[in-house]
C-alpha cells in the first residue's frame, strides 16, 4: 500500500513518540534461530546409578544431547535450556559497562541429582578465563541467581568477589538492606560467597519474568521485574589469594538440572545508572 508524503511524515512522527525508532545502541544477543554467538560448555556427567560425577568433560560446543536449542515457546523463539547436563552457553563478545535484559520461564524438566531441589540456572556475567573453573561446570564470574525463590541473589563463582551492604540474620544468613553494613563475599570471604537479595519481586513459576542487570565500572544492580533488589560495589576476582579488578566479561547462561527458557536477551552500553533506579 502507498501513503501520501503527509501520513508517512506522521507515522514517523508517531513511531518515534512510542519510541519505535530503532535503536542503535541495543545489542540483540539472541537471534532467535540459532546459537550464533554464543559458546556450549558441557562438564563431567553425572552417575545416577553410584551418585557420583564423572571426571572428563564433554566439553566447548559439543552437545550431543542438545542442552542447548532453539525453540518457541508463547508463540515467541526462545533458548532452550534442558539442564540435562550441568554447564553453560557463553557470548563469544565481553561486555562491560551495560544494561542487560532477558525475559526467563521455568519449564517441566527436572534431572539428578537435582530432582527434589529447586529448578536452579543462573545469569553470569564478567565471565572469564577457563570453562569449568567452578565445579568444572562455569566460568570465574559474578552470579545473578536465577532459582526459584532466589531470583536476584548474588554468589561470587570461582573467585568472584563483589562488596554488598547487607545484614545477617539469626539463621546465619546475609540479606542485602541498603542500610546495612558493606561486607566482602567470596569462596575465601568469613561472609561466604552468597547475598540474598531484598526484597523478592519474582513471579510464580511458569509465568515470565524479567531480570535486568545494570554494570557500570566495578559496580552492579540485580533488577528483577522492575524492582531492584540488590546493589553491588566492588567487583573483583580472587587470584592467587589477591583481589583484582573484574569489570568485564562474558556473559553465560548455566544448565544446572533444571528446564529453562530465555527470550529477548539484549544489551545496551550506559555510561550512567539511571536515576529512576533510585539508587
Amino acid at each position: 500500500m502507498r501513503y501520501p508524503v503527509s501520513m508517512l511524515l506522521f507515522l514517523s512522527l508517531v513511531g518515534a513518540l512510542l519510541g519505535c525508532s530503532p535503536n542503535k545502541s541495543r545489542i540483540s544477543l539472541f537471534n532467535g534461530r540459532d546459537l550464533t554467538g554464543w559458546d556450549t560448555y558441557i562438564g563431567p556427567e553425572y552417575d545416577s546409578l553410584t551418585n557420583t560425577w564423572g571426571n572428563i568433560p564433554t566439553g566447548l560446543n559439543l552437545d550431543p544431547q542438545q542442552v542447548f536449542s532453539v525453540t518457541e515457546v508463547d508463540g515467541e523463539p526462545a533458548l532452550r535450556i534442558s539442564g540435562a547436563r550441568f554447564g553453560g552457553i557463553s557470548t563469544l563478545q565481553e561486555f562491560e559497562n551495560y544494561h542487560l535484559r532477558l525475559e526467563f520461564k521455568w519449564g517441566k524438566e527436572k534431572h539428578a541429582p537435582k530432582l527434589n531441589d529447586k529448578r536452579d540456572s543462573g545469569l553470569l556475567y564478567h565471565a572469564v578465563g577457563a570453562h569449568g573453573a567452578d565445579y568444572g561446570f562455569w566460568m570465574r564470574s559474578q552470579e545473578f541467581q536465577i532459582q526459584e525463590g532466589d531470583c536476584g541473589d548474588y554468589w561470587g563463582v570461582a573467585g568472584g568477589s563483589f562488596e554488598v551492604t547487607a545484614i545477617k540474620k539469626d539463621s546465619g544468613v546475609y540479606v542485602y538492606d541498603p542500610s546495612g553494613t558493606p561486607m566482602l563475599f567470596n569462596e575465601k570471604s568469613e561472609h561466604g560467597r552468597r547475598c540474598i537479595k531484598n526484597p523478592d519481586a519474582e513471579k510464580p513459576s511458569g509465568e515470565w519474568n524479567v531480570a535486568e542487570l545494570y554494570v557500570l565500572g566495578d559496580s552492579a544492580v540485580h533488577v528483577m521485574n522492575g524492582t531492584v533488589v540488590m546493589v553491588l560495589i566492588h567487583s573483583r576476582q580472587l587470584e592467587n589469594e589477591t583481589l583484582i579488578p573484574l569489570t568485564k566479561g562474558k556473559i553465560q547462561l548455566q544448565s544446572e538440572g533444571a528446564e529453562i527458557f530465555y527470550r529477548n536477551i539484549a544489551l545496551q552500553k550506559i555510561n550512567k545508572i539511571p536515576a529512576a533506579l533510585g539508587i
